[in-house]
């Protein structure tokens, strides 16, 4: 059980709906509650069976039926999340939105790559390893089901706080979201130097 917990701890890190809700911050300020509910549960169901696809099946996604290497999917992603870092710096919110699109249209972009990532899959495959099937499919699912429901209330706090505090907001996404500009961009280029480690290691065998 102390397993289970570690590892729905280490997803919930990853997951951080507290960072993520910076990055939806013009969903979160254009978007009713009711439908931001919906298009985040929506996007969270399409994760979680992303995630237990990689729980059960691992490194053989990558070099059975992509015929590529776990690396290469380390580098790319890391090169994306890079890339939004660096918009986020110098635009701010309108980065994001820009690299989303239409709020009708984003339930995708809310999965990938903003829930589902190299990290979130590269500890789904950890988790599978782990656990039994049943306790790592309840692990994603509570990971999850824990940042689905934080998302909508901090919506919900949102909403409430923005009629009388909304210098408050802005201020608060201002700071965090530079400051996760800055986390995201530091892990992107980990990312990016593990993958070329593991690729250069691969070449010496």
């Amino acid at each position: 059980m102390s397993t289970m917990f570690e590892n729905i701890v280490v997803m919930l890190v990853l997951l951080n709906p507290f960072l993520v809700v910076v990055y939806l911050i013009d969903v979160v300020k254009k978007l009713p509650v009711r439908k931001f509910s919906v298009i985040i549960i929506q996007a969270g169901f399409f994760s979680l069976i992303v995630f237990i696809a990689f729980a059960f099946m691992g490194d053989i996604i990558f070099r059975r039926i992509l015929h590529a290497e776990f690396a290469s999917f380390l580098i790319f992603g890391g090169i994306v999340f890079l890339i939004i870092g660096i918009q986020f710096v110098f635009r701010g919110e309108a980065a994001i939105e820009s690299l989303r699109g239409e709020s009708e249209y984003i339930r995708g972009a809310i999965a990938m790559p903003i829930l589902i990532g190299p990290g979130t899959l590269s500890a789904s495959v950890v988790i599978g390893k782990n656990l039994t099937q049943f306790q790592a499919v309840l692990s994603l699912a509570i990971s999850v089901f824990f940042t689905i429901s934080l998302l909508i209330l901090l919506k919900i706090i949102h909403d409430r706080v923005q009629l009388k505090r909304a210098h408050l907001i802005d201020r608060y996404t201002e700071i965090m979201g530079r400051i996760t500009a800055l986390i995201v961009g530091t892990i992107s280029i980990d990312m990016i130097m593990r993958g070329v480690k593991a690729w250069i290691t691969k070449l010496q065998l």
